[in-house]
């Protein structure tokens, strides 16, 4: 296997800028959970995201595909890569506290891997890819706490809506390359976004009814920067952050979205985190770096692989 790409100075700067900007999203479901259903707050946000994304592939002139061929596809990938993740987190939010839902949303990149193994003959896992995911699952189950689960509450229900929600990003990745690979990746995203548009607003229309739109300036505020800052604008650095470093390389921007959204929620929204989610935490992190592999190549002297 080819070793992984080094790392330029304007990868960098993506990733921090990711990493930033998903931090940050938790901080705005927080504030949009005060008024907005969760419905609407994931219908608001893929559709105003979906509108932007497609104004850019619009104004670049990336070639567009044939919607007729592509339209359950987008639908399907849509679903898996946004509406459902983005109403899990949101519930999930109502019930955990904005940084540990940053927290377990590190293992995202643990389910890909994993998913990726299952699914793909060219991903074994193999003993090191092995490793980290075990690191991860064992941080995982830290975090959330076994006396916990016995209890089955709604903080331990809202734990496993995350994990579900990291799940779905990590099975997307998976699904969108099998039936989305063939298209440029900002058509894709753009398409994915459309298609959570057309699951998410006619079920936040049959669930919750109309959209309230008597809100305070700081919610319309959250969603606007939830849609395109940290959904639009992401996407299209996410792309660029892959074309200059590899995709191995750019799913380390969970290692600086968790770190970002504890410091809000303690600043802004004067939350605390127990000690086992920190300890949770590393261990999710030190399996994304076995899995990553260049930490323990180094110590050995050797090129990862």
């Amino acid at each position: 296997m080819a070793p992984q790409k080094t790392i330029p100075p304007a990868a960098w700067a993506g990733l921090f800028t990711m990493g930033g900007l998903w931090g940050c999203s938790f901080l705005s479901v927080a504030i949009l959970i005060r008024e907005l259903p969760v419905f609407w707050i994931v219908a608001g946000r893929v559709s105003i995201a979906a509108l932007v994304l497609w104004s850019y592939v619009l104004i670049k002139g990336f070639p567009l595909p044939a919607f007729s061929r592509y339209l359950w596809r987008f639908i399907l990938v849509g679903c898996l890569t946004s509406a459902v993740p983005f109403l899990l987190i949101s519930w999930a939010q109502h019930h955990i506290p904005s940084g540990l839902a940053g927290i377990l949303n590190a293992s995202t990149a643990i389910f890909g891997v994993l998913f990726a193994a299952l699914i793909f003959a060219d991903e074994k896992l193999g003993l090191r890819k092995g490793t980290g995911v075990l690191l991860g699952v064992m941080g995982i189950v830290i975090i959330i706490g076994l006396e916990a689960l016995r209890s089955f509450d709604l903080t331990s229900l809202g734990q496993l809506a995350m994990i579900g929600a990291t799940m779905c990003y990590g099975l997307s990745n998976c699904v969108g390359r099998i039936l989305l690979s063939d298209l440029r990746p900002e058509v894709a995203a753009a398409g994915m976004l459309a298609g959570a548009s057309l699951f998410a607003l006619p079920a936040a229309f049959l669930v919750d009814g109309p959209p309230p739109l008597a809100l305070l300036p700081e919610t319309w505020g959250a969603l606007l920067y939830l849609a395109v800052m940290s959904t639009s604008l992401t996407y299209i650095i996410y792309y660029k952050v892959i074309q200059l470093a590899g995709a191995g390389n750019t799913s380390l921007t969970t290692l600086i979205v968790a770190p970002v959204s504890i410091a809000l929620g303690a600043l802004v929204l004067g939350e605390s985190l127990s000690l086992q989610a920190y300890l949770g935490f590393g261990l999710i992190a030190l399996g994304l770096l076995v899995i990553d592999g260049r930490v323990l190549s180094r110590l050995r002297g050797q090129n990862p692989a």
